[in-house]
């Protein structure tokens, strides 16, 4: 009986997480495995840096080297190729050069980068120089940029108070080269969540309930992860979103309220448990 369940089970697609490592499990390449897994996917990862961290904020950041994640990427890569990647945390101008060098090589299409910036403590996790690049590279090499609103108010020099303010931002960045954008409404004071989504011939507002919860560690890395698991299972980058957007949701409502300050979502509540593994 065991064997037959097993047998049925299908991998729907190969996504390589180039990210950080969180160590309370939350957020980073640990969120992100989850994600990817619950959802039906392979993951393969490169690890950028090791976080020393827990649901109270982030006592240390020890940086891997440009060569060495650029080797992980690589090696990983030319076995197992990947149908999308998920980018992550990028500490460090010459980290963010290996980075682009090593997705031109591998030459897949489907990228979408989460700028990740500060950590839900406000810790620091990456420097001017990085962020630089960031905005005038990497955005370019990438299908969807994912910033949350202090994070797009970093790249644009724009100041977020309302819905306008996000568009104009997701506008700005359009126009420094990003072909896609979703600028999360997390941060701002609105009775419903209200996430934007924006290229150049379409347009769409995705508006969520709010959780009255400070359990939403590693959100933005789940959300990017299970946007990029959907786009490359075939979804459309904004169906991708939509889907992604509501698999957080349930994740936040589900939240198993774990620590004593901003806790993790429940990655596994796309997953239904069988009665014979209980």
């Amino acid at each position: 009986m065991l064997k037959d369940l097993l047998i049925k089970l299908k991998l729907n697609s190969k996504i390589l997480i180039i990210a950080g490592s969180d160590s309370s499990g939350g957020a980073g390449i640990q969120a992100d495995i989850k994600t990817v897994t619950c959802l039906g996917s392979y993951a393969l990862t490169a690890i950028t840096a090791v976080t020393v961290q827990n649901t109270e904020g982030v006592k240390s950041v020890i940086p891997i080297s440009p060569n060495g994640i650029k080797d992980q990427i690589i090696f990983s890569s030319v076995d197992i190729k990947p149908n999308a990647i998920k980018i992550g945390m990028l500490h460090s101008k010459s980290v963010i050069k290996n980075v682009l060098q090593s997705i031109k090589k591998l030459k897949i299409k489907k990228i979408v980068l989460d700028p990740v910036m500060v950590a839900k403590g406000g810790a620091k996790l990456i420097n001017n120089e990085a962020i630089k690049v960031l905005r005038e590279n990497l955005i370019k090499q990438v299908s969807l940029i994912t910033p949350n609103i202090p994070e797009a108010e970093v790249l644009t020099d724009i100041k977020i108070y309302n819905r306008e303010d996000m568009i104009l931002a997701a506008k700005k960045l359009i126009n420094l080269g990003a072909k896609n954008v979703l600028i999360k409404g997390g941060h701002l004071n609105t009775k419903k969540v209200e996430d934007i989504f924006l290229n150049r011939s379409d347009f769409k507002i995705f508006f969520s309930p709010r959780y009255k919860t400070k359990n939403t560690h590693g959100t933005g890395c789940s959300l990017s992860s299970a946007i990029t698991t959907f786009f490359s299972c075939g979804k459309s980058l904004k169906k991708a979103c939509e889907l992604g957007i509501k698999y957080v949701n349930l994740a936040i409502l589900t939240n198993p309220k774990y620590g004593k300050g901003h806790g993790p979502i429940n990655h596994l509540n796309s997953i239904e448990i069988k009665k014979l593994f209980r």
